[in-house]
């Protein structure tokens, strides 16, 4: 019987032995060694966190100063350090002034914007559609982006390519001075993945 595809994926492996919760780790990594978003004592936000890879990697590279907060309709893993939060709940329905609120319990101190919005947020996929709803997905970070991220702040955020793809990539490029499609060595070659990488969100107006 053929071995399940995840048992020869070098990225499931190197995970496993390195502690990260999924392969997806290492396509945050690669993101940020080729982008230079995150920083020490940065606030970040990551949307869709489940199992809590990213939130891994994020809280190494900012470091005891900085602060993670995680929502995904998902429970996370416990036990992601002391300055990471990871909350069950809606994108659509969450109360954004609630993430920035979460972030100033753990920080201590008044809420204020993140510097980094993640989202790895993706649809379940049926084969039908799927490029659609990822793209609802993403118009809705960008909805909330103004409200949470400081000016000059930097987004990634996950769609599949299709139909609606170029569109969102240019209602990110007019809201940031660069914005660009990355896909990074640790998502599958027939995946349809794309992350839009935005960065110095401009000041409102």
């Amino acid at each position: 019987m053929p071995q399940p595809r995840r048992l020869h994926d070098r990225y499931f492996r190197q995970a496993k032995a390195e502690g990260y919760l999924a392969r997806s780790a290492y396509k945050l990594a690669e993101i940020d060694d080729r982008k230079k978003l995150l920083r020490p004592g940065d606030r970040v936000l990551d949307l869709g966190c489940a199992p809590g890879s990213w939130l891994q990697v994020a809280a190494e590279r900012v470091g005891p100063a900085g602060v993670v907060v995680g929502l995904d309709l998902k429970e996370s893993a416990a036990g992601l350090g002391a300055r990471v939060l990871a909350l069950q709940g809606d994108v659509f329905e969450t109360d954004p002034a609630d993430l920035a609120r979460a972030a100033a319990s753990v920080a201590g101190g008044e809420p204020r914007a993140f510097d980094v919005i993640l989202s790895d947020m993706a649809p379940n996929t049926s084969g039908h559609g799927d490029d659609l709803v990822s793209a609802r997905l993403c118009r809705r970070v960008l909805e909330i982006v103004p409200e949470l991220l400081r000016p000059g702040g930097h987004l990634v955020v996950k769609i599949f390519e299709g139909a609606e793809y170029p569109g969102v990539l240019g209602e990110a490029g007019a809201m940031f001075g660069e914005a660009r499609g990355f896909k990074p060595k640790a998502s599958r070659e027939v995946s349809r993945e794309m992350y839009i990488v935005a960065k110095g969100l401009r000041a409102a107006r």
